[in-house]
Formats: C-alpha cells, structure tokens, sequence
C-alpha cells in the first residue's frame, strides 16, 4: 500500500497515517525534491530568457511546488503530533526532522536560485511584474539571506548544525510541556473541596479520574491542569487552597527535574545569538525584524505608550479587587463580580457550541458573503469528532476552500491552547502544467470542554472569543484571492500583521446584534437575559489594564531576551524575567514563578521569538479596523456589509501579495490609530 505521505491529492488521509509512515515517507519524498531541485537548479544556472511569463513558469512556480510539498508532507506530520501525540510518533519525528531540515537548509541556500531571483530582481523583467510578484521575488531573496545563502565553508556548516540543534530544541521544549503538565494530578473525593465549579466541570473532572462509575455528583473528581479545567478552577472554586495549590503547579510548570526547560530556553538563546552574529547582526531581535511591519524603535515606542496608558488604571483595579477580597459580603459586590467576569456559569447555557457555530457562520455570510456548510461525507480525520466544513461565494456559489474543525481538549494526546494551521494554500502554480487551481484548507484546534451525554458542548465566553479568533484566522487564508501560492493567505505577510483578521473577529462578540443570534438557553431556548448582557460588556474593559500590562511585560522580556544577554544561564534568565514583571505589573510575580519555562510561542516557535509584541500590534490595526464598522454603524446594515465587502476585498482576500500598511490604507483611508485600541480597552478617560 502507497506511503499516505508520499502521494498527498485532494484531502489527506490523517485517518491512515501512523508512526512507522513517517520515515520512510518523508525520505522518499525528500529524495523526489532533490531531483527536482537539481533540475532546477540547471535551468537557474543557464541563460533563460528575459520573457516575464515564460521564466515566471519555469522559475519560480517549480520553486513554489518543491517547497510547498515538502510544506504539506511535514505539515500533517507536525499536526498530528499537535493533536495525537505518542511515543511512537515522537521518536519518528525525532528522526524525519534532520531530513526536512537539511533540505531546507539546501533550498534555501541554493546560489543558482538566489542569482535567479537576484537576475529578476535588479533586471528590467521585475518592474513587468504585478505587485504580489515583486513580493515573492523580494521574499525569496530575503529568505534566502536569512537562510546563510551567502556564508561558506565553516560559518555555512556551523550555520547548518545549529539550526539542525535548534529544531530539536523547539520540539524538546513543546514535549516537556506537555509531559510536565500531564504529571499534575490532584484526586479529590470529598466534593466540597470542589464547591463553586459548575456541573460541566465537576463532569470533566470525573471523567479523568478514570474510575467506573465516577460522575459529576459523586465522583472522585481529578483535577489537572488541562486549560479548560484550569480556568474552572482559578475563576469558580471557593476553596483558596485549592486555587492556590493549582496555580503554584501551573506556574512552574517544566521547571523540576523531571522535565526542566531552563537548560533547554538556555541553549536555544545561545544559538540564536550565534546564527544572528553569523549573518551579520548584533542580536536575534534584529533579525526578527527584518520580517515584521515594526522596528526596534517603533515596537519600543508602542509598549511604552501602552505602558503610561494602562498603569494608573490597573493600580485603580487592584486596589478595586483589594476591597473586594477584604469585604467580600459588601453591597458593591455584584457590580465588581460582574466586571471581573465571573459569571460563565450563567453564561454558558447561553453558549452551546452548535448554536455558537451557526452565529459564527450567519455573521461570515452577512459581513463577506459567504456560505458554511458541514460535509457530511466520509472524510479521512484524525478524531472522530473532527468536521470538515466547505466555504463558497453566496452570490456565485464558486468553491473557495475547506477547514476541518477539532474542538474538543484531549489532555493525554492533544497540546492545550487554540490555534489555526495550513493544509494547503491556494496555488495557481500547477495550472501551466493542465492542472486546475488547488483551493486552500486549513484546521480549527480548539480545547474546550466535550458534549456530555444529556448535554451540548457548553462554551465559556472565553472560548467563544477564541473560535472567532481561529476563525479569522482561517477566513483570511480561505478567502484569498492571490494567483501566486507563496503570498496567498498569511503567507508572505509580515509576522506582526498576521493576528489582525483574527482579533478583528473577537469584536463581534461584543456586538449585542451577533451575539444575540447565537446567545440562546440549550434547554429552553430563551435569548441571553439583557442584564447578563450587560454583565459581559461590563466585564471586557474590568482589569483590561493589567491584562496590557502583562502582554507589555511578556513582550518585553522577549525582545530582553533576545537582545544579546551578558550571560545566558537559568539564573540569568529568571532574574531578567522577575526584574522586568517587576518593573511593569502591579502585582509582581511570585518568587516560585517559572512560567517562562511553558512560554511556546518563544520557545517552541520561530515567528514569535522577539516577536510577541506581535499581538498588542496587531490589536492597534485590528481595533482600529473594527472602528471602521462602529463609525458606519453597527446597527447600519447596509453599511455593515459595504464596510464587510471592503474588508474582504482588502485584509483577506490581499494575503501577503502587498505590504500590510498599504493593505490597511486600502480599508481605512488612512493610517492606523491607537485610539480604537485604548477606547476598547477602556484606557481613555
């Protein structure tokens, strides 16, 4: 039977791939795309014509093919070990990754390739080209630096070893997360340890304690730190001790003996030092900007400004939530626990994942105009309770993709958090050859809480928000319009541009108009209750200044980090991180406090290391985008959709084939302003 790895069309088949298809699987296809690049390679290094079409076809588009099969087989591979982790799979892609490393590393520094594209570049063929062209040539180029194309002899090997060590880093940082926080168990069978936790919790807890016959109301229940458990623990719990036990266990996670990623964070700073050095710069921090709209300057800027806007508003708050502690039975309570948002366990009857799902999808059809529907076929998925979902055009019904969704936490096989991956981008670069355009499909992982047998999956807001999050996410790669695959979607756009569709998204929960068409009792399907309406407006803007605070000071301690450290030692580490959330929280961290040891997206990523800022960026430009509707007016339909139409003619549908500041000039008229952000916030007086 053929390697499901090796011959990847249409949908790939998650539900046949198993450890032993890895090795031989990306092997095989490795030894292909060899082949290939040497051909390549000769045609790059002959004397093409000057035709603009024609060295279009047989340049870059063999270029975009090799690299983007190579992108799809890993893809599946590193997803799965996303969402099915186990020991077997682990140890294969342990060692398939050399494999895809070193013929990255020969891609990227192909001289042939990068004299090609340098020939474009700086030839009279380039200013022919359209502006996503251009784009990909000047990408390419850039990558191809970043990736030591012009280093030789010692410093090129030197070069490649350490990115080989580095990617074995990441995935050694991301396993000892994983296992580290599997080890965390409390069993309780006394169940008023457990008094305030909703019935949906105290369900999840039994269910992990694995006896036969636990349930909800007699248990035993076992309490983890999987993150839809955590949250119901630290918001609902009565009992401190508890809380307390629970969060001293989260904040040191991967931080023992048994699995400790200081020596690993360590090293991974020491090598992103040396390769930055290697070409040419003072600092990792600098070669990540290379890749983002911001400077050094202007991400500094901006955290600052952030900084003096917020900090008197979160000593008001904690001084707030002091005299709630020490009065807890006052009159003012209700008002305060409505703004501390501790009220999903009245909200989340109101949010049932099917009804959610179908708002999500009415509010993608009444802002861009297209149409959801769930596949009801047998599709190959990796979980049984994965969907597959297929997007089109209302007004044309043209096909325009597909993303599988994957809900539910699976705490022993599945990382926690929420994310948006890529299957397959949209790509012309087969059409030349009789193909036809492949469209894009992409997966939803979200962590929530699974269906129980007399009940939905019940959401809390939080996990609302983040399924709209995602969902931006995959709109803006599903909705392209890009002809060339390697700036369709987010590919090709600058790292701090990337979360701007995704937290636009967030805005409409707060919009009463979407989330009353969704916000529906699973029983007795009454609408959300004004007053719990009001609560949860109340509660966006409620410690919204300390929540900046912490997004400045993780961010902070990022580009710290990456600036070149005097010494890289775990000591060195834990005193610069305490030193800055000092400087900038109002209530500093506790001494124990290791959580840059669980910190993925620094230390399991690449895109994000000196690069977290990212978020507080994107939020400027995606608040301010939200602002464009707020002013046309959101009870406005007409203009509700005219401002939709703009922002998927603009932000999604342009991907990385224009600059990012030019796209949302394009949508808002004008620069972007932080006003929409503070406003959102509640940090203007």
């Amino acid at each position: 039977m053929v390697n499901p790895l090796v011959s990847v069309s249409c949908l790939p088949e998650f539900n046949r791939v198993e450890a032993h298809h890895v090795v031989p699987g990306v092997k095989q296809v490795v030894k292909e795309l060899e082949k290939d690049l040497l051909e390549l390679e000769c045609f790059a290094a002959s004397s093409f014509g000057e035709n603009g079409g024609d060295l279009w076809e047989a340049l870059v588009h063999p270029f975009e093919r090799i690299l983007d099969r190579l992108t799809v087989v890993w893809g599946i591979v590193s997803h799965l070990k996303d969402v099915k982790d186990s020991d077997a799979l682990r140890a294969a892609v342990d060692k398939a990754q050399p494999l895809r490393t070193n013929f990255l590393l020969r891609l990227g520094q192909s001289k042939a390739l990068y004299q090609a594209f340098e020939k474009i570049r700086n030839g009279a063929l380039f200013d022919t080209l359209n502006e996503a062209q251009q784009r990909v040539v000047e990408g390419r180029l850039k990558d191809a630096i970043l990736n030591g194309v012009a280093l030789e002899h010692e410093k090129k090997v030197h070069f490649n070893e350490i990115q080989q060590e580095l990617e074995k880093l990441l995935n050694k940082f991301s396993e000892n997360v994983l296992d580290s926080t599997k080890l965390f168990g409390k069993l309780v069978t006394d169940i008023s340890v457990l008094e305030g936790l909703p019935e949906t919790a105290l369900a999840l807890a039994a269910q992990a304690a694995g006896y036969e016959g636990a349930n909800a109301k007699s248990g035993p229940w076992l309490i983890t730190l999987d993150s839809s458990m955590y949250s119901a623990v630290m918001r609902f719990a009565r009992n401190r001790d508890l809380r307390e036990e629970v969060y001293r266990a989260d904040i040191t996670v991967a931080s023992g003996e048994s699995f400790d990623n200081f020596p690993v964070i360590t090293r991974i700073l020491e090598l992103r030092q040396q390769k930055a050095e290697l070409l040419g710069y003072e600092n990792h921090a600098q070669v990540s900007m290379l890749q983002k709209m911001a400077t050094l300057d202007s991400c500094h800027a901006l955290l600052e400004k952030l900084h003096s806007c917020s900090r008197d508003a979160a000593i008001r708050d904690m001084r707030q939530l002091e005299e709630f502690v020490r009065s807890e039975n006052s009159e003012e309570d209700e008002n305060l626990e409505a703004k501390l948002d501790m009220n999903d366990k009245e909200l989340r009857p109101y949010f049932s994942m099917p009804n959610v799902m179908d708002g999500l999808f009415s509010l993608a059809k009444r802002l861009f105009g297209v149409h959801i529907e769930e596949l009801e076929e047998n599709t190959p998925v990796w979980d049984k309770e994965v969907k597959l979902y297929k997007v089109a055009e209302c007004a044309s019904g043209e096909n325009l993709g597909y993303f599988y969704l994957d809900p539910f936490s699976r705490p022993h096989q599945k990382r926690s958090g929420n994310w948006m991956g890529v299957v397959f981008n949209r790509s012309h670069a087969d059409v030349q050859r009789g193909g036809g355009v492949r469209l894009p499909v992409a997966h939803i992982v979200c962590n929530q809480a699974p269906p129980l047998p007399d009940q939905p999956s019940l959401m809390t807001f939080y996990e609302v928000t983040m399924l709209f999050h995602e969902f931006g996410h995959a709109l803006q790669h599903l909705l392209s319009k890009q002809d060339e695959g390697l700036v369709a979607g987010s590919e090709g756009i600058e790292w701090d541009a990337v979360e701007i569709p995704s937290q636009f998204m967030e805005n409409w929960c707060y919009d009463r108009n979407t989330l009353m068409s969704f916000a529906m009792h699973y029983r007795t399907g009454q609408e959300l209750p004004e007053a719990l309406y009001t609560k949860l407006k109340s509660s966006r803007t409620f410690f919204s200044a300390s929540n900046v605070l912490y997004l400045v000071s993780r961010s902070l301690i990022d580009l710290k980090l990456h600036a070149k450290l005097e010494a890289v030692n775990s000591k060195e580490i834990y005193n610069l991180c305490n030193k800055v959330a000092g400087e900038i929280l109002i209530l500093p961290p506790l001494p124990e406090d290791k959580s840059i040891c669980k910190f993925l997206h620094l230390f399991a990523t690449t895109e994000y290391a000196a690069g977290y800022y990212s978020y507080l960026w994107s939020e400027v430009l995606s608040s301010d985008a939200f602002g464009a509707f707020e002013e046309a007016g959101l009870e406005n339909e007409t203009a509700v959709k005219k401002a939709g139409k703009l922002f998927k003619q603009t932000i999604l549908e342009l991907g990385g084939g224009r600059a990012p500041a030019k796209v949302f000039e394009d949508f808002r008229g004008r620069g972007p302003s932080i006003n929409a952000l503070l406003r959102h916030r509640g940090l203007v007086v």
